[in-house]
């Protein structure tokens, strides 16, 4: 899998990557119903370039700050995402208030025409630019039609519930069940983030584990999940993971992903892994005492191992 070269401005780009298809969207998750809009715009013009043109922060980020954290990936899993996907070069424009003002009409001459000198177009049923949302699809359609420039707009794809969203997926997740975020996302969902130092309780308990704050993550329900993480070298473990605040210890003001990686011994400490969430086995609990919270780890990590057990 080639990484994509991830740019944030559209102006003065290499005459090399002008000229290219462009998948238009947020691409939150990087889900099945992302990937069909990549593979239509290349569909169209495969001796083209690929290209996708996202924003960052997230829209929503921007303009409701104040929300909880809500996002599926960040911009590095983004982009390694899309380049799994076939994208060459990912433009993440930076979303602010001189973006958010620009009218439809301007964001499509000045970057999808002048700027990425696009030849082709793709994007959503749903997808939605400019000033207050004024440009959907529709007006996608007639300002690529008077510029000469192919659209593609791509149906949804679907599964027995309806319409696969990043939303849906959100809702999943935050529900406990990360087998239905797996089949929308067409991969298990990831938590990337750098390996922190803990209070060392893990080791004294006899099982030493993995932090990771969630940052700008969504928080999925909070408890235990059977996981695999990926860790620097290339190497996929199995393991066991909590996420929450630590109720029998006193409770944390952040919630965080513990992990205890199976057979296992390393230093990951200020390293980067990335931990998938496979099956959720219980919620987050309260326990009285370190001895009854060590008989629950113990059994969360043989009830993990068996449902990863059953994993194809």
């Amino acid at each position: 899998m080639t990484q994509p070269l991830v740019l944030t401005d559209w102006h003065a780009l290499p005459p090399g990557l002008r000229g290219a298809t462009v998948a238009l969207g947020n691409m939150d998750g990087v889900h099945r119903g992302h990937r069909a809009v990549l593979a239509a715009a290349h569909a169209a013009r495969p001796e083209a370039p690929l290209a996708v043109l996202t924003f960052e922060p997230h829209p929503r980020e921007h303009f409701r700050p104040e929300d909880p954290p809500f996002r599926l990936t960040l911009l590095p899993a983004k982009a390694a995402a899309l380049g799994a996907a076939g994208a060459a070069l990912v433009m993440a424009l930076p979303f602010d208030a001189a973006l958010a003002g620009m009218p439809a009409e301007r964001f499509f001459q000045d970057v999808l025409r002048e700027g990425l000198g696009a030849v082709h177009l793709a994007c959503g049923q749903d997808f939605a630019f400019g000033h207050r949302r004024g440009g959907d699809a529709g007006t996608l359609s007639g300002l690529a039609e008077a510029a000469g420039i192919g659209l593609t707009i791509v149906p949804p794809v679907t599964d027995a519930q309806g319409p696969i969203s990043s939303t849906r997926i959100r809702r999943a997740l935050q529900d406990g069940y990360p087998e239905r975020a797996t089949a929308m996302l067409g991969r298990p969902w990831e938590i990337r983030g750098e390996v922190v130092h803990g209070d060392k309780l893990g080791r004294v308990l006899g099982w030493p584990t993995a932090n990771l704050w969630l940052g700008r993550h969504l928080e999925p329900a909070r408890g235990v999940y059977a996981v695999t993480a990926m860790l620097p070298d290339g190497r996929e473990v199995k393991g066991v993971s909590n996420i929450g605040r630590r109720p029998t210890l006193g409770g944390d003001p952040e919630t965080r992903l513990e992990t205890y990686l199976f057979d296992f011994s390393g230093d990951l400490y200020g390293q980067e892994i990335g931990v998938r969430l496979r099956h959720f086995l219980r919620a987050d609990a309260k326990f009285d005492g370190l001895e009854q919270l060590k008989a629950a780890i113990a059994q969360d990590a043989e009830d993990a191992r068996a449902a990863l057990a059953q994993d194809p």
